[in-house]
């Protein structure tokens, strides 16, 4: 694969400085965790962002290389990728396509804003003028994600011998929503997407909702292109390597320490990051009310939340976190007892303690207002020990697959979900093992090998 680049954000090992030595990581986010074992010793060309005074030093060292993957660094102005990441990327496209907007209140496109937009153009060019430096001729070219959407009309102008991907790992936003946008850059957006030969989706859902919006006629005035071909490839897990990690010291340890703190009682898993869309809120809320109108259940249920923090640099973020915490400690305080605490909230970005929570789990809830894929939903029914039953929303891009072996909920519907989970939690062993057999069977359909080899085909 020497003649396929990827591209990202991120590259596929982070870096540090202890004591002036430079020490490598796993880099923070799931696509370079998926990404990295599949280009491990191809010779594929990674192309990312470089982040801190460390990967800098790295790059000079030519420390960056990895795994038989060659990695490109591209620089950018601090300021720029602060306006690109924070501003634009996170602070405006992802609650664009999430459908996350609060129209009273936010966005504001002031000169602020435009000046972020301007930001984020830079970012997209410098990464235009290191792909075009580094892609040998003709090659192949996959593009991730949506701090990335500028990219194809711009690599068109600089290199059109390459066969270009562009895959989104969210939703696509509504053409009403999309709207919202200034005109001037939901045109760039469009344009930029249209410049690809293949733009890639999760579901058909979301690649219908981007088809849709070529088709608007104030939007696809402002694109000035038409749309691009479109695909669809659900990403899914590695089940060999997941299932090795479950079953590694580090999760079999932190699997004693959970069955220490649950005992006997049923266990309701979730395992998110702490992120508006990830909808936290109104799963606790729906577990405040099973207590409440099914008392029954209380002493005899644990929710068992690993949470970790997202994008702390965000002021949207910290609050949301902050407003879950409460949340949290209201419902323990209310109804906790002696030897019993309603939900084990923890925090920490602790891979280990995820996958013990997801063998565990007697219910899963995954119930996101709206979300791209989620792996969690997927990962879940592969490692799992105890015929878990998934309580899956409509609104996650999982659905699309798994929704025949799950119970599905209206994400927003706080009386639905509790209903739902106690339906899961008194199901019959009969129809829990019945459902956990097809959910599996249904996951192992698609491998991330699958979705990787499908953006290659796409890209002709």
């Amino acid at each position: 694969m020497t003649d396929v680049v990827v591209v990202a954000n991120r590259g596929p090992v982070a870096f540090r400085l202890d004591a002036g030595n430079l020490v490598a990581s796993a880099p923070g986010g799931g696509l370079a965790g998926t990404l990295r074992p599949l280009l491990a010793g191809t010779g594929t060309t990674w192309v990312a962002a470089s982040l801190g005074e460390a990967a800098r030093l790295a790059a000079e060292r030519g420390q960056l290389d990895t795994d038989g993957i060659r990695v490109v660094a591209v620089e950018i102005d601090p300021a720029d990728y602060a306006m690109a990441y924070d501003v634009v990327a996170n602070g405006t496209l992802w609650p664009c396509h999430h459908h996350l907007f609060d129209l009273t209140r936010r966005p504001r496109f002031d000169w602020h804003w435009h000046e972020a937009w301007a930001g984020y153009r830079r970012y997209n060019r410098a990464f235009a003028n290191a792909v075009a430096e580094a892609a040998a001729s003709g090659a192949t070219v996959l593009v991730q994600d949506y701090h990335l959407s500028l990219l194809g009309s711009m690599l068109s102008e600089l290199r059109p011998d390459l066969s270009t991907v562009h895959f989104c790992h969210t939703p696509f936003a509504e053409p009403a929503v999309l709207g919202v946008l200034p005109t001037e850059a939901v045109g760039e957006l469009l344009g930029g997407l249209g410049g690809f030969g293949a733009c890639g989706f999760h579901t058909e859902r979301w690649a219908d909702a981007f088809r849709r919006a070529y088709a608007d006629p104030e939007l696809a005035e402002a694109a000035g292109t038409p749309a691009p071909p479109t695909f669809v490839s659900p990403l899914g897990p590695s089940p060999e390597a997941l299932r090795d990690a479950a079953e590694s010291p580090p999760a079999v340890a932190a699997a004693r320490r959970l069955a220490e703190q649950v005992g006997t009682r049923k266990l309701i898993v979730r395992v998110d990051r702490i992120e508006m869309s990830k909808n936290l809120l109104r799963g606790f809320l729906a577990y405040e009310e099973l207590l409440e109108t099914r008392p029954r259940w209380r002493e005899q249920v644990v929710m068992a939340a690993f949470a970790y923090p997202s994008r702390e640099t965000m002021a949207e973020y910290l609050g949301y976190r902050a407003e879950v915490e409460h949340l949290v400690a209201r419902i323990n305080e209310r109804f906790g007892r002696p030897g019993w605490l309603p939900i084990l909230y923890d925090p920490a970005d602790d891979y280990y303690r995820s996958l013990a929570g997801l063998a565990a789990y007697d219910v899963l809830l995954v119930n996101p207002v709206r979300d791209g894929m989620n792996m969690v939903a997927k990962e879940g029914p592969l490692v799992n020990r105890r015929d878990g039953v998934l309580v899956l929303s409509r609104q996650a891009g999982a659905w699309e697959e798994l929704g025949s072996g799950a119970l599905g909920i209206n994400p927003f519907d706080v009386t639905a979900t509790a209903d739902a989970l106690e339906e899961a939690l008194t199901m019959g062993a009969g129809e829990r093992a019945e459902r956990a057999r097809r959910l599996e069977a249904l996951v192992r359909r698609r491998t991330a090998a699958d979705w990787l080899e499908d953006q290659r085909r796409a890209a002709g």
